[in-house]
């Protein structure tokens, strides 16, 4: 009987080992695949957790804050202080503390959940406002107030005098940015020494008292509704409120494309890094 050939057994062997190191060569891209979508995940919730529980990054879209907070800062809001809310959810962490008087915050719009505003705290809880040719008064006490800021020295109701008489409310112009469901409820508020401000709001004001659509016009802030406090600005550009706030695809993509062009010389780079 013929011998068997002596290259007959690696022959046989050759495709399985190949086999074998395909499968691990496999394996090892699988896991490589998984170690790096398990990556991006760790870092997308660390991304998501920083967000909803401890800061968040807004832009300022027009001048109600002005000369403290410039149209186009782009600031860093403290979430943490005031309990952040839990996603999806009614719930939030109890609070580290509570507003102070005098504090910016930036908060829900009462009458628009969906956008924010920054303004500052002048009043909280029990407190007792009145505003009269444009000195505001706490608790029967005048305001020292370096950063308020004024445009014209014309004196308005309403906006400089506040609360107004009772008599008053009605013929109040809606030009002048009097919400309808704030002039149906100011009178509950009203008292002979002032506005009184109930336990869970505040009273917020701009600094820029000419051009600010705040609790003058439109009512309390819940305290539910605080989200932050204002930290520092990371990033300033120069651009009219008519740009930040267009609303239009094609003037978004206009104004994006001339950030691009001219980031350098419209940024205001002395800005970056202020503390508020």
């Amino acid at each position: 009987m013929d011998e068997p050939e002596a290259n007959s057994l690696p022959t046989t062997a050759a495709p399985l080992a190949a086999e074998t190191a395909g499968a691990k060569a496999g394996e090892r891209k699988h896991e490589g695949a998984w170690e790096t979508m398990r990556s991006l995940l760790v870092v997308l919730a660390i991304v998501i957790c920083f967000r909803t529980f401890v800061a968040e990054a807004t832009v300022v879209p027009t001048g109600s804050m002005e000369q403290t907070i410039l149209i186009g800062d782009h600031v860093f809001l403290d979430k943490l202080l005031y309990g952040p809310r839990l996603p999806f959810t009614s719930w939030r962490i109890p609070a580290l503390r509570s507003v102070h008087r005098g504090e910016l915050v930036a908060f829900h719009y009462p009458r628009n959940p969906s956008v924010m505003y920054v303004k500052r705290a002048i009043a909280v809880g029990g407190d007792v406002v009145r505003i009269s040719n444009r000195k505001v008064f706490v608790n029967g006490k005048a305001l020292n107030e370096p950063y308020a800021f004024y445009q014209t020295s014309i004196i308005r109701s309403l906006q400089d005098n506040f609360p107004p008489q009772l008599n008053e409310i009605d013929t109040l112009p809606a030009a002048w940015g009097l919400d309808p469901g704030w002039a149906r409820e100011m009178h509950n508020f009203i008292r002979a020494d002032g506005l009184h401000v109930p336990e869970d709001a505040l009273f917020a004001m701009g600094d820029n008292r000419d051009n600010s659509s705040d609790s003058r016009f439109w009512g309390f802030v819940p305290l539910e509704n605080v989200v932050g406090e204002p930290m520092f600005v990371y990033w300033s550009y120069e651009a009219p409120t008519e740009e930040w706030t267009a609303n239009s695809l094609a003037d978004r993509l206009k104004f994006d494309a001339s950030i691009v062009w001219n980031f350098i010389r419209k940024t205001r780079w002395s800005r970056t890094g202020k503390v508020f």
